[in-house]
């Protein structure tokens, strides 16, 4: 599809609820399925299997408020395809969520999961609420409610959900026991992402910004950049934000510049990066860390660095911004967080971007592992499951790079092109039913 408003290309594939002026999210998945469709050779037959999610639930959760009231709150699930498995992806809540990121997300999933290799689908979910504003109790009724209205389409072998944002190890445990209750047997592989004494996974928590570091490291190697001395600005520094950032600062690179939703820092002789996570650990955020000067937040963009690593939301580099941007390296820490205009424009500047469904694939990767350890309730050691997520993103980043050489397209596009393969492999094997 070209770059302007022309939806011609993807618009017979849009379901009926979507608005096709107003795709948002959705719309970025498209353009990017359209871009790898020249290159699926004979494959390219089933491509609309990836422009149409296989199962959306749209549910209703109520709940009763600490001060009796009723409160409604709008819940998705959606299935975007299970060819190589059953359905991953995490559960996010947040005032903004929309039915088309969840389906955005969950397509996203699909992509990464088959790019890493994992036997998985891939799946999202979602509740439109502000997660602040409501009490533990509340939280929990919420999450209890939101799980039971879903518990026909989740299951080990149908559908694992996993933490997302504002979603924890707490979030998966109380929607592990509620399934648990609802089938009647305790059910540990029905999420991911639980705490280790529910048969959650060593390294979990590190994983997405684990292998963040892991892929830019490799990335950095074959474009001849010196991790040593660089300068790095980090978006989030949260789970995936701050792991990354420590284990960059480890390696010798100085982190000058940190954004999150209390404000931007910035501090060209490097932040100290274990004074910052414990900063934010105490006040929930980077805002007023004595370590660095305060910044407008729209200067983050223009910071003087070479790696630049958006691990917040999707949407965050745009065309408006994106001619800002000073780093050689882009590491897509969160999902969808930059759009196809401005994945344009950064190619035309010569950035090399790490796109999210390569990149970000750790977590998932270690949900994977969680997974599989549930099964067997046989639990392997941290240094264990890191050397295996290293391996994997080592080897699923030197295939996509080959990719890329060969076809000489961005590293998003060879990513794509290496998972869309797979999904349509697999299913122009299983053939349709009936």
């Amino acid at each position: 599809m070209s770059k302007s408003k022309d939806t011609s290309v993807a618009s017979h594939a849009l379901p009926s609820y979507l608005d096709a002026e107003h795709l948002g999210p959705w719309g970025n998945y498209l353009q990017q399925v359209d871009r790898v469709t020249p290159y699926l050779g004979n494959l390219a037959r089933w491509v609309e299997t990836l422009k149409r999610p296989k199962r959306i639930l749209v549910v209703d959760v109520p709940i009763e408020l600490d001060n009796g009231t009723i409160a409604h709150f709008e819940g998705y699930r959606v299935q975007h395809n299970l060819s190589r498995g059953p359905g991953k992806g995490g559960v996010r809540f947040h005032q903004d969520v929309t039915l088309s990121e969840v389906m955005a997300l969950s397509a996203w999933m699909s992509v990464k999961n088959a790019a890493v290799n994992v036997p998985y689908g891939g799946a999202k979910g979602g509740i439109r609420v502000d997660p602040r504003k409501l009490s533990m109790p509340e939280l929990e009724r919420l999450t209890r409610r939101y799980t039971s209205e879903i518990g026909m389409m989740i299951g080990p072998s149908k559908d694992i959900p996993a933490p997302d944002v504002n979603t924890n190890g707490q979030i998966m445990a109380w929607m592990m026991d509620t399934y648990s209750m609802n089938t009647g047997a305790t059910s540990t592989g029905v999420v991911t992402g639980k705490p280790v004494d529910l048969g959650g996974s060593l390294g979990r928590v590190e994983a997405t910004g684990r292998g963040v570091f892991t892929v830019g490291m490799e990335a950095a190697k074959l474009s001849g950049m010196n991790v040593q001395g660089a300068k790095v600005a980090v978006q989030g520094f949260g789970n995936v934000g701050g792991t990354a950032g420590k284990l960059f600062a480890e390696a010798g690179a100085l982190i000058v510049a940190v954004q999150d939703h209390t404000g931007t820092i910035h501090n060209a002789k490097g932040i100290d990066v274990i004074a910052l996570l414990a900063h934010v650990a105490k006040k929930g955020g980077v805002g007023g860390f004595a370590g660095a000067e305060k910044m407008e937040d729209s200067a983050f963009w223009g910071v003087t660095c070479d790696i630049l690593i958006p691990a917040a939301l999707e949407s965050q580099i745009t065309k408006d911004n994106a001619g800002k941007i000073k780093a050689k390296l882009v590491i897509e820490g969160a999902n969808g967080p930059t759009t196809p205009e401005a994945d344009d424009i950064l190619t035309d500047k010569g950035v090399l971007v790490l796109p999210d469904v390569i990149a970000n694939a750790g977590g998932v990767t270690v949900s994977y592992f969680e997974w599989v350890q549930d099964f067997s309730s046989f639990f392997w050691t941290e240094d264990e499951i890191n050397a295996r997520l290293v391996r994997i993103m080592q080897e699923a980043f030197a295939g996509v790079w080959a990719v890329a050489q060969e076809h000489k397209v961005t590293l998003r596009t060879a990513t794509f092109i290496v998972a869309c393969k797979r999904i349509l492999h697999a299913r122009e094997m299983r053939g349709l039913y009936p």
